[in-house]
Protein backbone atom coordinates (compact mmCIF):
# COMPACT_ATOMS: atom_id res chain seq x y z
CA UNK A 1 0.00 0.00 0.00
CA UNK A 2 1.43 3.36 -1.06
CA UNK A 3 -0.20 6.11 0.99
CA UNK A 4 -0.04 9.74 -0.16
CA UNK A 5 1.57 11.13 2.98
CA UNK A 6 2.53 14.76 2.45
CA UNK A 7 0.54 15.16 -0.78
CA UNK A 8 -1.98 17.99 -0.92
CA UNK A 9 -2.81 18.01 -4.64
CA UNK A 10 -5.29 15.34 -5.73
CA UNK A 11 -3.96 15.20 -9.30
CA UNK A 12 -0.49 14.20 -8.02
CA UNK A 13 -2.01 11.25 -6.14
CA UNK A 14 -3.67 10.04 -9.34
CA UNK A 15 -0.56 10.69 -11.42
CA UNK A 16 1.69 8.68 -9.06
CA UNK A 17 -0.91 5.89 -8.72
CA UNK A 18 -1.00 6.15 -4.92
CA UNK A 19 -3.65 4.56 -2.69
CA UNK A 20 -6.37 6.94 -1.55
CA UNK A 21 -9.43 6.50 0.67
CA UNK A 22 -12.56 7.19 -1.38
CA UNK A 23 -14.19 10.37 -0.13
CA UNK A 24 -16.69 10.82 -2.95
CA UNK A 25 -19.52 10.99 -0.40
CA UNK A 26 -17.90 14.21 0.83
CA UNK A 27 -18.38 15.68 -2.66
CA UNK A 28 -22.05 14.64 -2.63
CA UNK A 29 -22.52 16.11 0.84
CA UNK A 30 -21.01 19.46 -0.20
CA UNK A 31 -23.00 19.65 -3.46
CA UNK A 32 -26.28 18.71 -1.73
CA UNK A 33 -25.75 21.24 1.07
CA UNK A 34 -27.88 24.33 0.50
CA UNK A 35 -25.82 26.59 2.77
CA UNK A 36 -24.21 29.63 1.21
CA UNK A 37 -20.99 29.03 3.12
CA UNK A 38 -19.41 25.75 4.19
CA UNK A 39 -16.91 25.82 7.05
CA UNK A 40 -14.56 22.84 7.28
CA UNK A 41 -12.85 22.65 10.64
CA UNK A 42 -10.38 19.85 11.26
CA UNK A 43 -7.04 19.57 13.08
CA UNK A 44 -3.77 20.14 11.26
CA UNK A 45 -2.67 17.47 8.79
CA UNK A 46 -6.23 16.12 8.55
CA UNK A 47 -6.63 16.46 4.77
CA UNK A 48 -8.50 19.76 4.39
CA UNK A 49 -6.40 20.97 1.45
CA UNK A 50 -6.42 17.55 -0.19
CA UNK A 51 -10.22 17.33 0.09
CA UNK A 52 -10.62 20.77 -1.50
CA UNK A 53 -8.20 19.76 -4.25
CA UNK A 54 -10.26 16.60 -4.86
CA UNK A 55 -13.43 18.71 -5.09
CA UNK A 56 -11.75 21.13 -7.52
CA UNK A 57 -10.54 18.21 -9.66
CA UNK A 58 -14.04 16.71 -9.71
CA UNK A 59 -15.77 19.99 -10.62
CA UNK A 60 -13.18 20.83 -13.30
CA UNK A 61 -13.78 17.42 -14.89
CA UNK A 62 -17.53 18.09 -14.88
CA UNK A 63 -17.01 21.49 -16.52
CA UNK A 64 -14.93 19.89 -19.29
CA UNK A 65 -17.75 17.46 -20.12
CA UNK A 66 -20.20 20.28 -20.96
Amino acid sequence: MRLPIGYDIFYNIIEHNLDFIDKSLLIKEIIDDEAGIILITRPRRFGKTLNLSMLQHFLAAEACKN
